[in-house]
């Protein structure tokens, strides 16, 4: 492999984009989450344990832009806490943080230079709730939630530096799936890539006594490199290479990618349905 297709991997440090309609690969950033986070699903949930109800705070793996809409779904939330989801913006970005995070987004982070959050009321975070926030040119925090109730709050945000967006899974929200994000342009409308439908279960898959998923990897802790991880759950070894050549996928992840979008994950090129799996490798079997 060159160290140009290295390159191109979903790295949280650099953006991807297909075209002109996308906006980049969104999932939480896999190196920079609270003492009290794991993620699963790509990268997209972040689940915080239920025994506590700080040390959840988590960020977007890259910059996002003014009038992105970032769509949150909140999964799971438990009654014994006070308070709920914060969502926030902030200019420094994650790989420059040290750790362990502070255990809380306000006000340890807000205050100091370069941090914005709100708290979400609670009945705006029940289970099955989307909520969907973002930053106008202005520095202005938005935010919308199921009801279409749309919500201005004047924070005078700093957007002449890039902005991370950043969750704080905090008091009874204690399990949240990153849907994507979308942006309304001129001619037309953009959204983050790919994006992500509402998963099939709405609550996280079966938990430990500890209040996390059995399937909850803290990547904190991973041994494999990000260069050498799967695109797609962030957590195995890319060990199957495709007909355009990026070896960017684990074998378990490679059907489920196959079949329900056809296309290579990192370049886009379109992959036969007829393929066969040959170690490590994938090629065309060359029927129609």
């Amino acid at each position: 492999m060159t160290e140009d297709d290295k390159n191109k991997r979903l790295d949280p440090n650099m953006t991807h984009s297909c075209d002109l309609q996308c906006l980049g690969s969104l999932t939480f950033h896999p190196n920079t989450v609270g003492d009290m986070i794991c993620l699963s699903e790509g990268g997209r949930r972040a689940q915080r344990a239920e025994d506590t109800f700080k040390g959840g705070v988590v960020f977007t793996s890259r910059p996002v832009k003014t009038h992105e809409r970032i769509r949150v779904l909140v999964e799971k939330r438990v009654p014994h806490w006070q308070g709920a989801i914060r969502v926030c913006f902030t200019n420094v970005p994650p790989s420059a943080r040290s750790l362990p995070l502070p255990p809380f987004s306000m006000p340890d982070l807000t205050q100091t230079s370069g941090h914005w959050a709100i708290p979400l009321h609670d009945s705006y975070c029940q289970e099955g709730s989307v909520l969907e926030f973002w930053v106008s040119d202005d520095g202005s925090i938005y935010y919308k939630n199921n009801n279409g109730n749309k919500q201005k709050l004047p924070k005078e945000v700093d957007v002449r530096k890039p902005l991370w967006a950043m969750i704080d899974v905090y008091g009874q929200t204690c399990s949240v799936f990153l849907l994507g994000s979308e942006k309304k342009d001129l001619l037309f409308k953009r959204t983050s890539c790919p994006l992500i439908r509402r998963p099939s279960s709405l609550k996280p898959d079966s938990t430990t006594q500890s209040g996390k998923s059995d399937d909850c990897i803290s990547f904190r802790s991973m041994e494999i490199p990000a260069d050498d991880r799967c695109v797609v759950c962030m957590t195995r070894e890319a060990d199957t290479t495709l007909p355009c050549g990026h070896r960017c996928l684990c074998l378990g992840c490679t059907s489920r990618v196959l079949v329900q979008f056809g296309t290579c994950p990192l370049c886009r090129v379109k992959i036969d349905t007829g393929v066969t799996f040959e170690g490590s490798m994938i090629s065309k079997t060359g029927h129609s």
